[in-house]
């Protein structure tokens, strides 16, 4: 996606969605996904996942947010270390 922040879905996440579908996998180790999702701070919930890009104009975003997304029913975490919203596919 075009934009400040990437936003990452489940490879087989099979609902409409806006978010660009380029073919490649990544790993939750290559993403740098929290090991305890427990130590998550939930933030309000979004109604679409581009709502996930823009944040960083009025509610920059940090390691370790989550929100969920009304419009997909998945949640995300903000990994600082890739600068991008990843699926919480555990938290659906």
């Amino acid at each position: 996606m075009a934009g400040t922040s990437a936003v990452f879905i489940p490879a087989d996440f099979n609902h409409a969605s806006p978010v660009e579908r380029d073919g490649l996998v990544w790993s939750d180790s290559e993403l740098s996904m929290p090991e305890n999702p427990q130590t998550l701070r939930w933030k309000p919930p979004l109604d679409s996942s581009l709502a996930l890009e823009g944040l960083e104009e009025y509610d920059p975003p940090a390691a370790g947010d989550a929100r969920y997304v009304n419009k997909l029913g998945i949640a995300f975490v903000y990994i600082g270390k890739i600068r991008g919203w990843v699926a919480l596919t555990d938290y659906a």
